[in-house]
């Protein structure tokens, strides 16, 4: 029997060999990072070797990375604790935990291709008093790619802070200069779930969330879960671009356009992380596009993974001006370890869907 297709990575990445190694080796230190004894000293070697390696492997330094339990604390604790005294100045495609850590944020628009838009960006910075800004590297839903180094400048320009959701461009992309803090995810590039950092630039000190017990610095209490940035360090470390997903992306685009004209990929006009396609059938509600694809053994998705199961009209594609289509797209979501033959299969998958749904609807 052929074994199904996993493509939604972008929910969560398979676990990297690699990593589960060091989770493993982790598990095995009894120590508590905080204690003052050979148990506790080893367990902080460890501790502290993994922010050196997560430091250098994304340019910041070992004292500027807070590791914290995921990419939506690492965001949270960026907006709140770097936020006082400034507005917020919030993408309208971020991802739900930025939009809900931020609920009074001032939304910035989007053009058609899914991109920050660059001149309103610049209107609202010049409407006085410093500013947060917050945009993330790689769309989760389209992929596409923040302009952030224009972004960043822009920010310079106006005195204000700009933090990078980072969570989908970490080991898939090389990661752009010039954010003041950027949110990072261990599972999203092939380490363990339950791990994450705050990158921040030196000099900036957010106020914590959690006081605890003064863990990384006093700015995220609780005992560090070792085995978990074990395996964070050494899935960063391994985590790399790899052009041959984006040729994998571009034929199952290239396949889809040859058998459905209907059919469209919502921000294939802007650059965009080389494993992610977003797929519209218009007329084809999105959950009824996974659950049979599920059928099937094609895993996909529609939207975020962190919207509590639930599937409906994106927010994303509603800000690109998608309209009723916002609710017709699916995401495919290439894992690191996608199988070389994935465009012929999901093809032949998708387009039985799609004759399936074309003749249920006649």
């Amino acid at each position: 029997m052929t074994p199904g297709l996993s493509l939604d990575a972008n929910a969560t990445e398979p676990l990297r060999p690699e990593a589960r190694a060091a989770v493993l080796e982790a598990l095995d230190l009894p120590g508590n990072p905080s204690s003052v004894h050979a148990e506790g000293r080893t367990a902080r070697r460890l501790l502290e070797d993994s922010r050196r390696r997560i430091a250098a492997r994304f340019g910041a330094r070992p004292q500027d990375v807070v590791f914290t339990a995921g990419g939506t604390e690492a965001n949270t604790l960026a907006i709140t604790g770097l936020a006082s005294g400034r507005r917020i100045l919030v993408g309208a495609t971020e991802h739900p935990a930025v939009l809900r850590a931020a609920p009074a944020a001032t939304p910035l628009p989007v053009l058609s291709d899914g991109t920050i838009d660059l001149a309103a960006l610049e209107l609202a910075l010049a409407e006085g008093g410093p500013a947060l800004v917050c945009l993330m590297a790689a769309n989760n839903e389209t992929g596409v790619l923040h302009p952030i180094a224009e972004a960043a400048a822009l920010c310079r320009r106006h005195g204000a802070l700009l933090h990078v959701d980072a969570v989908q461009a970490a080991g898939r992309v090389a990661l752009p200069d010039g954010a003041d803090s950027l949110a990072l995810s261990a599972h999203k590039l092939g380490g363990p779930k339950g791990a994450g950092a705050l990158l921040l630039r030196p000099g900036l000190d957010p106020v914590p969330l959690i006081a605890g017990g003064g863990q990384e610095r006093g700015r995220r209490g609780g005992t560090e879960p070792l085995p978990a940035i074990a395996g964070f360090a050494a899935a960063a470390e391994v985590a790399r671009p790899d052009p041959r997903l984006g040729g994998l992306r571009d034929a199952i685009e290239a396949g889809i356009a040859a058998i459905a004209p209907e059919a469209r990929c919502p921000g294939a006009a802007a650059p965009r992380l080389p494993n992610t396609t977003a797929i519209t059938l218009p007329g084809a509600p999105a959950e009824t596009q996974v659950i049979a694809l599920d059928l099937m053994g094609v895993r996909v998705s529609a939207g975020a993974a962190c919207s509590s199961g639930k599937v409906g009209a994106s927010h994303v594609l509603a800000a690109m001006g998608l309209g009723s289509d916002a609710g017709c797209t699916i995401r495919v979501s290439l894992p690191w370890n996608t199988p070389d033959d994935t465009a012929e299969r999901f093809i032949g998958a998708w387009g039985a869907m799609r004759e399936r749904l074309r003749w249920q609807a006649a």
